[in-house]
């Protein structure tokens, strides 16, 4: 397995992300993460474990076809994904996108839509759902099946985390402990005709991945294939301009760290150090 990206991340790359917000990048990561992760995946789905930290959309709003799983902070209690979240690609990756010397783990997310499922990913963007600030912060969001147009191809509006806008927390089960009075994210889906955005998507293979901005706003589709599984792992890393900004409405954090308001989160119990440029080198 790649502990480095398959592919050079350029200076034209950077220069993208910074510009837009988001980027894909092609083939970074080997079939054996693709293989290893996506039976993890398949494991901790229905696991038991107490810190495990699943949402199961679908049911939640009562559908009846497919499920939508969500699950978070899986690293903490899986090896697999600890792994991956400290060894991978991963972190290298996003060092190299926030121009950081030293990486830390932030949290880890799976998403699943099995075939058939139609609920929507709503537009929204990251951060108001986060008890952290900075800009050296980002997502790396990577597929581990093939993903189109048919099975929730994730769409984004270019140029948004430039928008100094900060919208309402968007939580897919809806849960009421996030609402705010935070403006709401528009549809951005009824838009798409408006020439003052600028809309980005990307087919993917297994092992491309997505780096997005925590301010780009995106959302997603239901997956209506009716074979096709989507899935991936969205790993959140910062660097060290990220300070612990605990508002009302933020979500908990595996490890409950014990930060003061405006003070870095260098617990390396709960946010590791993943890269350092020093130890790279």
């Amino acid at each position: 397995m790649n502990r480095s990206p398959l592919n050079p991340i350029t200076d034209a790359d950077v220069r993208q992300f910074e510009q837009d917000g988001v980027i894909c990048l092609r083939g970074m990561f080997d079939s054996e993460w693709i293989q290893r992760m996506g039976s993890a995946v398949d494991r901790i789905m229905d696991a038991e474990n107490p810190l495990a930290r699943p949402r199961e959309v679908t049911r939640a709003l009562g559908g009846k076809t497919g499920r939508y799983h969500i699950n978070s902070f899986v690293f903490h209690w899986d090896d697999d994904f600890r792994d991956y979240v400290m060894h991978s690609p991963n972190a290298e990756i996003a060092a190299r996108l926030m121009g950081a010397d030293e990486v830390r783990v932030f949290y880890d997310q799976v998403f699943v839509k099995e075939p058939n499922t139609i609920e929507a990913t709503d537009w929204h963007h990251d951060l108001p759902f986060w008890p952290m600030r900075g800009n050296q912060i980002l997502s790396v969001w990577v597929a581990l099946t093939d993903v189109g147009p048919e099975n929730s191809m994730l769409e984004y509006v270019a140029g948004s985390h430039k928008w100094g806008k900060f919208y309402r927390a968007a939580i897919p089960d809806k849960d009421p402990n996030f609402k705010s009075d935070l403006e709401e994210c528009p549809n951005f889906s009824e838009l798409r005709g408006n020439p003052d955005y600028r809309f980005l998507s990307w087919e993917m293979k297994a092992g491309d991945c997505l780096v997005h901005h925590p301010l780009t706003v995106h959302g997603a589709p239901g997956n209506f294939s009716p074979k096709k599984r989507r899935a991936a792992i969205s790993t959140r890393y910062f660097g060290r301009d990220a300070f612990w900004d605990p508002r009302p409405a933020t979500m908990k954090v595996t490890g409950d760290p014990q930060l003061v308001a405006g003070q870095r989160p260098e617990d390396d119990r709960v946010f590791p150090v993943a890269w350092r440029k020093s130890a790279a080198a």
